[in-house]
């Protein structure tokens, strides 16, 4: 039977139609924004990133020569503050106006100083030529260039700044060359190795000289130094200068809010930014947590200084209370290779391990629990925590009060109490979230670095509110009591939840 005729003018249309569907179609889909992909460790794919601080620098004073240029201040300063000002205000009208989530976009802009480099080079050129010559110990025992290592935060977030475009990962931070398109200014001052490897007199003039340095920059007269950035993350680090920068973002390892480490009203959340350490310990990753997790039969391990000063007292009488008890391993730290596989070995067999106050609130060894998939069991009532405003800390770690846990036998009934189902959600969350604690070179999506500017991007609306306020009122016009007196911090010990 012979099919059905049908017009070839309206075959015509209707291919014609299809066509035009077909064509808007994909000019809809060329338009609209592609999605990315959510940054889980499962589909972020990683280049190879070094993790080591010694290897690292190594790479970067080969391929980095010491930069030419100079941002040292000179004379004219008052004609100079004012014509950034104007620029700075005709490159906020303009991002303003054409950028509809300014101020609250990412990237940041970050303008990285040109500072001299008896500030910058030169000091990771005498941590290098000093660190096998040297097994210099600090007044309480602990290694030099290990703490230096430990606090170096200040070498991995510059030499990623510093970094050509190309070779960078993150999308959080890029740096600028103008300083009025700057949101915020970055001081790439080795404070903690001039600390730790100059003579103490000597150190004190190079603070000098770099508080000079800083604080003729008309950036810094224009805003007061709200918008600058100054890594102090070891809590001797620019001390006898620190008073004359109170009002720049400190890079901290804590808050400290007893005073023996900073004055009062120096430092503050709403205005600092705390960092981790960087981990002395290797990472154990998934192939290392498959094999070691379900061979973890000590219940809880600590291996370190068994005696500290201020808040770190309590060490002493943990101590007293747990040494011996069955499933319990504690041990005196010490320094070196030997000290580290000690360390490391014990985290690794163990289900919990114990992060008790130091001379400081924090220590390395809260992250060295984190990297090694080992629960931390944090007893430190003034501690304050990196990137808190981002990272849930309950979901990986066990905070317990001072009261609570110095009670005989509290706390190892306590631990023994927790179901086998929550310490495996804690196990498999401690997986997760072990990048955010490991620097690298380059720096990583969901890195400590790329942390650093989404906690930053929180504090920008508030920077530039107080620098503007502060350019038109009076100085001193308002008799304020400006004392911020909070009580002592109290830790909540978390009930145990299935």
């Amino acid at each position: 039977m012979a099919g059905k005729y049908i017009p070839r003018s309206k075959s015509r249309a209707t291919l014609f139609l299809f066509l035009l569907a077909f064509s808007l179609l994909f000019i809809l889909f060329s338009l609209s924004p592609l999605r990315s992909p959510s940054l889980s460790p499962t589909n972020v794919r990683v280049p190879d990133a070094e993790t080591s601080f010694l290897v690292s620098l190594d790479r970067f004073l080969t391929a980095t020569p010491s930069s030419l240029s100079d941002d040292t201040a000179h004379a004219g300063q008052e004609e100079l503050v004012a014509k950034l000002d104007d620029a700075v205000y005709r490159s906020e009208m303009d991002r303003l106006y054409t950028d509809p989530y300014y101020p609250l976009s990412l990237p940041l802009r970050v303008y990285v100083y040109d500072m001299p480099p008896k500030f910058t080079y030169d000091l990771l050129w005498l941590f290098k030529r000093t660190y096998r010559e040297t097994s210099n110990l600090t007044s309480n025992g602990s290694p030099v260039h290990r703490l230096i290592e430990q606090h170096s935060i200040d070498y991995w977030l510059w030499a990623d700044l510093i970094a050509p475009q190309s070779k960078r990962l993150l999308n959080s931070v890029i740096r600028v060359h103008r300083q009025e398109e700057a949101d915020l200014f970055y001081v790439p001052f080795f404070t903690t190795i001039s600390f730790f490897l100059m003579e103490k007199q000597q150190c004190k003039a190079l603070y000098r000289e770099a508080l000079k340095w800083i604080t003729d920059q008309p950036a810094w007269k224009r805003s007061g130094g709200r918008d600058h950035i100054i890594p102090v993350h070891h809590p001797w680090s620019f001390k006898s200068v620190r008073k004359d920068v109170k009002k720049a973002i400190w890079l901290l390892p804590d808050m400290d809010s007893t005073g023996n480490w900073y004055k009062p009203g120096q430092v503050f959340l709403e205005k600092d930014l705390i960092l981790p350490y960087v981990p002395n310990l290797d990472l154990c990753d998934a192939k290392c947590l498959a094999e070691t997790n379900p061979k973890r039969n000590m219940l809880l391990f600590f291996r370190g200084r068994l005696k500290r000063n201020a808040g770190g007292k309590i060490r002493s009488k943990l101590v007293d209370e747990l040494r011996g008890a069955d499933g319990v391993s504690i041990e005196e730290g010490t320094a070196g290779e030997g000290g580290k596989e000690a360390a490391q070995i014990g985290m690794r067999k163990s289900l919990f391990c114990l992060s008790p106050a130091g001379d400081t609130p924090s220590s390395a060894r809260l992250f060295d629990a984190i990297v090694s998939g080992c629960i931390p069991v944090i007893i430190s009532d003034e501690l304050e925590l990196p990137f808190e405003g981002i990272l849930d800390y309950r979901k990986i770690a066990l905070f317990i009060s001072s009261n609570d846990a110095l009670k005989p036998g509290w706390l190892l009934n306590y631990l023994k109490g927790i179901r086998p189902a929550r310490i495996k959600e804690m196990q498999q969350n401690l997986a997760k979230y072990s990048r955010h604690f490991l620097y690298s070179s380059p720096a990583q999506p969901l890195g400590p670095e790329d942390l650093v500017w989404k906690m930053m991007a929180g504090k920008l609306v508030n920077i530039k509110l107080h620098t503007k306020r502060s350019q038109r009122v009076v100085e001193g016009s308002r008799k304020l009591c400006t004392c911020d007196c909070r009580p002592a911090n109290i830790t909540k010990t978390a009930s145990i939840i299935s």
